[in-house]
């Protein structure tokens, strides 16, 4: 298999696609090879050479790029195709081709009922990359949790136009620390440094950054890969790999995502907030709580 990303593997989101693929490879699954900080432009290319030189399995993220991959896709028909995506599988146009995203939607919720009960001011700031489906789910139920312990919550939202820009994401944070937040959403690099300097609060996305920031990241809402390349594997394997949507499986229920340990600040959230939220991560597995979907860009409010 190869690995096609936009942006450097150690960015949060594709470091977990990365971290998977290691994985798979290790246990003996699969070969595995990949280009990193890949132009959108160049992408149709890098795909075509990683097709000829025989690949039964690209993986990557096709956010900048939907229709032209696309169109390489329908040019191999006998290669496999999971590619992160906006938009739905297309099984007449694209058989080969399957989506995914990460719909960790559940562990943001989670994230947001701690954030809620840790925010002093209740002034939270919220820094994404692109308001785009997959970062604005995760805010809207981040936000959904806030407001489950802090009712009258307050929230600066800004998107910074790029999916690798620690400075301006810092700098963005900064200004919202100026305005009032004490705690921040840390979609992006960059958030929790500024927190760390200003002495403020921060939750993570994606990956667990607590030890680098002790005493700033208090959860973070953590993406496993691996549920969803395993199944494209084995799919592969048995023969049966076709478009579908795999961003069920980065679901909490499917141990796609996790609410991170509280580490360093265990015993500083108060008991009720996490009974609660262990209440609320056993309804979410068992079925009986569904964390609402809300793709529609989160404004400041």
């Amino acid at each position: 298999m190869a690995g096609i990303y936009t942006v450097p593997v150690e960015q949060q989101w594709v470091s977990r696609i990365h971290k998977a693929a290691e994985a798979a490879k290790a246990a003996g699954a699969v070969t595995y090879k990949y280009t990193e900080n890949v132009a959108n432009t160049d992408y149709p290319r890098v795909m075509r050479e990683y097709c000829e030189s025989g690949v039964k399995l690209i993986v990557g993220e096709i956010f900048g790029a939907e229709a032209e991959a696309r169109e390489v896709a329908a040019e191999y028909p006998g290669v496999a195709f999971l590619l992160g995506s906006s938009f739905m599988p297309d099984e007449k146009a694209n058989p080969n081709l399957a989506v995914f995203d990460n719909y960790i939607q559940d562990a943001s919720y989670l994230s947001g009922i701690i954030a809620g009960a840790m925010t002093k001011s209740g002034n939270i700031g919220m820094v994404g990359g692109f308001p785009i489906p997959e970062v604005n789910r995760l805010m809207n139920a981040f936000m959904a949790g806030v407001r489950e312990s802090r009712a009258d919550a307050k929230f600066q939202v800004s998107f910074i136009g790029s999916w690798f820009d620690p400075p301006k994401a810092k700098e963005t944070a900064f200004a919202m620390i100026s305005n009032g937040a004490d705690l921040l959403y840390a979609e992006r690099f960059g958030v929790s440094d500024a927190a760390k300097e200003r002495g403020v609060l921060a939750i993570g996305n994606v990956i667990d950054t607590q030890a680098d920031y002790p005493n700033t990241v208090v959860a973070s809402a953590l993406w496993h890969f691996e549920p969803t390349l395993n199944k494209a594997i084995s799919a592969i394997q048995a023969g049966s790999f076709k478009a579908a949507n795999y961003g069920v499986y980065s679901f909490m229920k499917e141990g796609g995502c996790s609410l991170s340990p509280l580490g360093t600040f265990s015993g500083k959230v108060p008991a009720d907030v996490m009974a609660k939220v262990t209440k609320k991560e056993a309804a979410i597995k068992d079925g009986s709580f569904t964390v609402k979907i809300d793709d529609n860009e989160p404004k400041s409010l």
